[in-house]
């Protein structure tokens, strides 16, 4: 298992120490535990800012797309801040913007932000840019061809058709869901030139499994 990277889940939050997910402190303290890299999700304000949360709705605030940046609570962190705690990480950001969401933004603006964030952070050799919607995907490439993009994978997804879909999207990766993967699925994808990045693998048995299929990262909560 030493050449395969870990990745924590929205850092790697710890709610005895008061500790959220997706926030600065979680992703310092992904760093003191040895995690390899982080993965995150970005979500647009009304006013352009990208937020880092994973709900569309902070509870007691509101839709993260109806509140200026400045009206959010102080451990939502903006994605600058978090690539900066994320210093000599790898970080896998995950784009929000689904449809049946508040706030999903067809046009794609969100993405092209996150897009322009990363490179002007110096950070395009050392992030991914995943989401389950495959048009963000493509807006990634439209934007700036040389970053890196995986396309999330959810339980029901048909391994079968998951390569053929990531490489028509112009995808560096495919992100599956544990309950996705075999041996089959990683080499049919490292043939294809893809990366493997697994979620979200939490148990001792699961992560062997995922070590023995050859996957490239693994992302827990552990």
């Amino acid at each position: 298992m030493g050449s395969m990277a870990i990745q924590a889940h929205r850092g790697s939050p710890d709610p005895a120490m008061g500790i959220r997910e997706n926030t600065l402190d979680a992703f310092l303290r992904a760093r003191q535990l040895g995690a390899d890299g982080v993965e995150l999700d970005v979500r647009m304000t009304s006013d352009g800012a990208l937020a880092v949360h994973h709900d569309p709705v902070i509870a007691g605030v509101g839709p993260i797309s109806e509140r200026a940046a400045g009206e959010l609570p102080d451990f939502v962190p903006l994605l600058a801040a978090a690539l900066d705690a994320c210093h000599g990480l790898s970080v896998n950001v995950e784009i929000k913007n689904l449809p049946g969401e508040p706030g999903f933004d067809s046009s794609d603006h969100v993405t092209h932000e996150v897009a322009d964030a990363v490179v002007e952070a110096g950070r395009a050799s050392s992030v991914v840019i995943s989401s389950f919607w495959p048009p963000t995907l493509e807006a990634v490439r439209d934007a700036h061809p040389d970053l890196a993009t995986g396309l999330l994978l959810a339980p029901w997804f048909d391994p079968a058709e998951s390569v053929a879909a990531a490489t028509a999207r112009g995808c560096t990766a495919i992100h599956p869901h544990v309950d996705l993967v075999d041996g089959d699925l990683v080499a049919q994808a490292h043939a294809a030139g893809l990366a493997v990045a697994v979620w979200t693998v939490n148990d001792r048995s699961a992560l062997e499994a995922m070590a023995a299929a050859g996957a490239d990262t693994v992302i827990t909560d552990d």
